[in-house]
Formats: structure tokens, sequence, C-alpha cells
């Protein structure tokens, strides 16, 4: 494991002892999927005030950690998470814009990645999660992206219908095991979908999930790294032939 990795780690202890000796809530910054793993990675008993992760709305990638927890501490603490709105003055003049052309032009602030969460994009407005101490920053100093001028407005919540689409698939398998499934929701190998559990790249639910052999409940939000995710909807029924019909939500 590379000394950055254990650095994280042991970063990540020291937050979770804090809050746990102190009975106060402490946070990350924005993670990503393999630091998430990564922290995750050190099991339950070493997050012993509890750890909860959220990224500012259900299904988002980049994820804070929160240590602490209700029943240990006796009150509720939100994580610190604001949302940008990013809109052109006049949207028939605007450019065209990509994930790319937002985040470019934020981290051209002088932001650093890790205060920033998901940008979502619908049409030519963006919604950016990132952290609340940067919120009114990026809001008074970001009013260019291209060479079309915006306005920001701190927002309380993103709009309905924002995010990432979810495709209704079907697939037959043997059985129920993880492995089963991620290979045929990305088309892969039986062998290959077990690098990846290996390569500690797939998580259930946020957690990092090393036995392939596991079963998946409903809801439960499967993510491997390089691939994508998916909520599995669990067995529709079982054909003739004795193979478990399954049903996923994958995001595109």
């Amino acid at each position: 494991m590379s000394e950055e990795s254990e650095q994280f780690k042991k970063r990540i202890r020291e937050l979770a002892d804090k809050s746990y000796s102190s009975s106060q809530y402490f946070f990350t910054d924005f993670l990503t999927e393999a630091e998430i793993s990564d922290a995750l990675s050190l099991g339950k008993n070493a997050f012993a005030s509890g750890i909860t992760i959220y990224g500012g709305y259900e299904s988002a990638e980049r994820r804070m950690l929160r240590f602490g927890s209700l029943e240990e501490f006796g009150y509720e603490e939100p994580f610190p998470i604001k949302v940008i709105k990013i809109a052109p003055l006049l949207e028939k003049f605007s450019d065209e814009f990509t994930h790319r052309d937002f985040l470019g032009a934020i981290l051209n602030l002088g932001i650093d990645r890790k205060v920033t969460g998901d940008i979502l994009i619908k049409g030519k407005t963006a919604y950016l999660f990132c952290e609340e101490k940067m919120a009114e920053y990026i809001a008074d100093n970001l009013y260019q992206v291209k060479h079309t001028h915006i306005k920001c407005d701190i927002i309380d919540e993103i709009p309905e219908g924002i995010g990432p689409e979810l495709k209704l698939e079907e697939y037959q398998i043997n059985s129920e095991r993880l492995d089963a499934i991620i290979a045929h929701v990305f088309h892969l190998s039986r062998e290959k979908a077990l690098e990846y559990f290996r390569g500690q790249r797939v998580s259930v639910n946020g957690r990092l999930m090393e036995n392939q052999t596991h079963a998946p409940k409903v809801d439960d939000i499967v993510s491997v790294r390089g691939c994508g995710r998916f909520k599995y909807k669990g067995v529709e029924r079982t054909t003739k032939k004795g193979k478990l019909k399954i049903t996923v939500e994958k995001y595109i």
C-alpha cells in the first residue's frame, strides 16, 4: 500500500478518535470513491462514535465522512454542504458547457478540488456542491465560464429532475452473487469481475465490499470504480430453467 494511502488512513483514524474522545462531530473534505474505500477498509471498530457518508444528495459520487452519531452524542449535526447554482447571464448567447468547463473555471479561482463535490449539469446550468466555508467565496468570485459571463446563487437544494438518470435493466443469472451481477451489468467476464474485488474497487452503499459471494439487498447502491454504479432492485422471478431474473437501475 502506498505511503499516501497510509497517511490518509492515519488522518481518518485521527478524526475518528477526536470525535469519540470529544463527543463532537468531525467531517472530512469531499472524498473520491477510492478514498472512501480506503477509509472504510479500516473496519467498523475504527469508528467508535459512528460514521455517515453523504455528498449533498442521495447518489453523489464525491462524498464527505461524518464521524459521530445521534446515538452517541444525543444531537444531530448536518453536513456542512452548500449548493451553488451557476447559470449564464444571457443563455441565448451562452457557450455550450461540459463538466470539465465548469470544474476548470472553479479550480482557476485557486480552489482545492477536495472542497468541492459533484457538479450536476442541466442544459447550460450547473449545480455545484461545495463545503459551506467556501460557498460565498466561489459565488462572489466565479463570473465567467469559457467566454460566457455567468451568475452564481447559493440555493438550499437542487431542483427535482437534476442528477444522474437511472436506466432500468434486466438480467438472468444463476445465483444472486455480487460478482455474477457485476459481470452482467458491466459486461465483464467472471474473472475480470473478481479482479475488481481483489483490487478493492467494489463498494456497496459506500462500504468496501471484498466478498464476491455477497448477496445484495434491494435498493443497495453498488459502485465499481472504473465501471460505474447501479442500484440493485432484486429478483423479479425464477425462470423455468431455474435462472434468476433480476433488475437493476443503472446510473447513466
